[in-house]
């Protein structure tokens, strides 16, 4: 069996990150057992359950305001739900990139690479969560608003589009600071 080698406090960081990723970005759809080994799956999962639930809530909200003013438009007004359940996936990436990188057994690692994987997943998760609010803020209204004047529709998906990016931008840059693990040293 391998020694452990590098910092022992270091993998603390890294699955704080993962669990930040998932914390803050994901939505009500990925189970608690999807990350059993990071202890932290009680936390996890009250905490997606509630994210998830707000920012889908918010947005349900308007969609049932919907069917009650205008019934035929009740499936067009289900694409701020889906836009916040993509979220999710954001944060799910991350977290699976940072796991499948601590292996403190086979290579070492360091309190440089635990920091760069809680960046990676605090600016995943935080976007996402950012973004899940922009989601179900425009979401709500933008549905409420489409039932009063269809012309409205157009708008609403851009301005969705852009509140999605801003989570796109936060999986890019932890993307880029999870690649920045295993640098801290030439081995």
């Amino acid at each position: 069996m391998a020694a452990f080698s590098g910092d022992e406090t270091a993998p603390f960081f890294g699955f704080l990150g993962a669990a930040a990723a998932l914390v803050f970005s994901c939505t009500n759809f990925i189970p608690i057992s999807t990350f059993p080994g990071l202890g932290l799956g009680f936390l996890i999962h009250c905490c997606c359950r509630y994210g998830g639930g707000l920012r889908d809530g918010e947005s349900g909200v308007g969609v049932a305001s919907m069917g009650v003013m205008r019934p035929e438009l009740v499936m067009k007004s289900i694409v701020p739900v889906v836009m916040a359940g993509v979220l999710g996936i954001y944060g799910l990436i991350i977290a699976v990139i940072i796991s499948t990188g601590i292996n403190p057994k086979a290579k070492s690692y360091y309190l440089f690479d635990g920091y760069a994987h809680l960046s990676s997943g605090l600016a995943c998760g935080l976007a996402g969560l950012s973004a899940g609010m922009a989601i179900g803020i425009v979401g709500d209204a933008g549905v409420r608003a489409n039932a009063q004047q269809p012309k409205l529709f157009v708008g609403m998906i851009l301005i969705l589009i852009f509140a999605e990016a801003l989570a796109l931008y936060g999986l890019i840059v932890g993307i880029i600071l999870s690649s920045r693990a295993g640098q801290s040293r030439a081995d």
